[in-house]
């Protein structure tokens, strides 16, 4: 979008009134792909249908990056496919002139540590001897690639080099996100071998970005008004391995939650999401613990808790390891809400290997947590294993654990009553207009429970993107009600 904007386009949220229509598709899971399919289907007749605005159809993602042949043959009314190392391509696929611009803003930052620092908030200074070597790889990175974790052979179309772009802070960007809120992609890539997931594969090896990288476009957020910023990756919490650091995922949140942009202070709100759970140390929970403006939550994707599943999944660990690792977690950080997911029905999972996934949920009171039921995806390791679990299985599992996890939050939730949050207002909920809606600390973007509002205090009205303080009254199985107090 970013490009696409300095390119001159004028970009619109309607379909039918745009000349270039571009679709980004994701390709993770089953039921992922034929969204994408669907989609692009819907798409291309705004410019097949009679009087059809749309003069081009441009199709991009990791659908692309997995099946670029197919759909060029498939629907001849695309007019050009980008991948996902290819977006720099995107003003050629949607017929738009490159401006004049010899630095390319795609590229990987191996650009000298002075020229970095020179551009950075001064928080980062600290770093700088860290921050001298090239991008290289992590040597687990290395391991696997020599293990055919990357292979792409067997893919139809998609090209032979691995995707290894990363932006950074000069590449222009549009928040499309609301105002107050935006995500900051602090590296690519996924070196893991997990037998379930192809991410590897559509995203190539990981490669962090510089930390100066980092909060060079954090200060840009600040400036635009931005005051919640949530650090992403594929897996956040190998940040900076690459580059020879250690604890980088800790080294960066420090140098987030005490950079001050003159004019505007600190980042109010500071999360980061999909941390890998033998990353999560004792030097990252005592950086949480250290900030106000970290918040008190762990996003950390368990996937199961039988250790002979998560050895199928190539995952490792297990039940007993996992509750250690919660328990050393709340020690440090008091107070802190986990999020974590699980896949029901990988192929092999035993009724006696669900039932101890069953107890280490009702054991570990996860406060926010999502089950996903398997889905079987050619090129992942896991799509040869045997012994497929039945569809009808999987889904009565799925529906089992969430029956167990909601009267877990519910109980969760009902310690919310009577305490003072801050809460970050979104706007009118989506269920009805007579309540409005948002999310505290606690609460991740999209993901989690929602505060919902039904007395705005002393106020006529409330504006969108604004912190009030409030107080919850009442609490539901994964919402909570509040009143505005200030």
């Amino acid at each position: 979008m970013g490009m696409l904007h300095n390119a001159g386009a004028e970009l619109t949220p309607q379909a039918d009134t745009a000349d270039v229509i571009v679709i980004n598709t994701c390709s993770f899971i089953d039921s992922a792909k034929q969204e994408s399919v669907n989609t692009i289907l819907e798409m291309v007749q705004h410019k097949v249908a009679n009087g059809g605005q749309a003069k081009r159809v441009v199709v991009a993602g990791c659908l692309v990056e997995r099946y670029r042949d197919e759909i060029i043959k498939n629907i001849p009314e695309v007019d050009a496919v980008v991948g996902t190392g290819e977006l720099n391509a995107i003003l050629s696929a949607a017929g738009l002139a490159p401006k004049p611009d010899t630095n390319s803003p795609f590229k990987i930052l191996s650009e000298s540590e002075s020229t970095l620092i020179d551009r950075a908030p001064s928080a980062v200074k600290k770093h700088s001897a860290l921050e001298v070597k090239e991008v290289t790889s992590r040597p687990e990175g290395d391991l696997r690639e020599q293990q055919g974790r990357f292979s792409r052979t067997e893919w139809d179309g998609a090209t032979a080099a691995l995707p290894d772009y990363l932006y950074d802070e000069n590449t222009p960007r549009i928040l499309s996100t609301p105002r107050a809120s935006a995500y900051i992609k602090i590296a690519e890539g996924c070196d893991h071998p997990c037998g379930f997931c192809i991410i590897p594969q559509l995203r190539g090896k990981f490669r962090s970005r510089r930390i100066g990288s980092v909060l060079a476009e954090a200060e840009s957020l600040l400036k635009q008004g931005v005051r919640e910023i949530t650090l992403i990756g594929q897996d956040t919490t190998c940040f900076g391995e690459d580059l020879g650091m250690k604890d980088g995922l800790a080294q960066l949140l420090e140098a987030l939650a005490t950079m001050e942009v003159p004019g505007v202070g600190k980042i109010k709100w500071l999360r980061f999401l999909y941390a890998y759970p033998n990353k999560v140390t004792t030097k990252l929970l005592e950086t949480i613990a250290a900030h106000d403006n970290i918040s008190k939550y762990l996003d950390v994707p368990l996937q199961h808790a039988s250790a002979t599943t998560l050895k199928r999944m190539k995952r490792g660990g297990h039940g007993d390891i996992f509750l250690k690792m919660i328990e050393k977690v709340r020690s440090i950080v008091p107070g802190i809400v986990i999020r974590t997911s699980f896949i029901v029905g990988f192929p092999g999972e035993t009724d006696a290997e669900f039932e101890e996934l069953e107890s280490f949920i009702k054991a570990a009171k996860i406060d926010w947590l999502g089950v996903f039921t398997y889905s079987d995806e050619e090129g992942a390791a896991a799509f040869n294993l045997g012994e497929k679990v039945p569809k009808r299985t999987i889904e009565a599992r799925r529906r089992r654990l969430m029956r167990v996890q909601q009267k877990i939050s519910a109980k969760a939730r009902e310690q919310w009553i009577g305490k003072t949050m801050e809460v970050l207002v979104e706007g009118v909920s989506e269920e009805t207009d007579l309540l409005w809606e948002g999310r505290t600390m606690l609460h991740a973007p999209e993901i989690d429970g929602k505060v919902l509002i039904n007395d705005f205090g002393d106020h006529e009205t409330l504006v969108p993107g604004t912190f009030y303080k409030c107080e919850i009254t009442e609490a539901h199985d994964y919402d909570v009600v509040a009143r505005i107090i200030e």
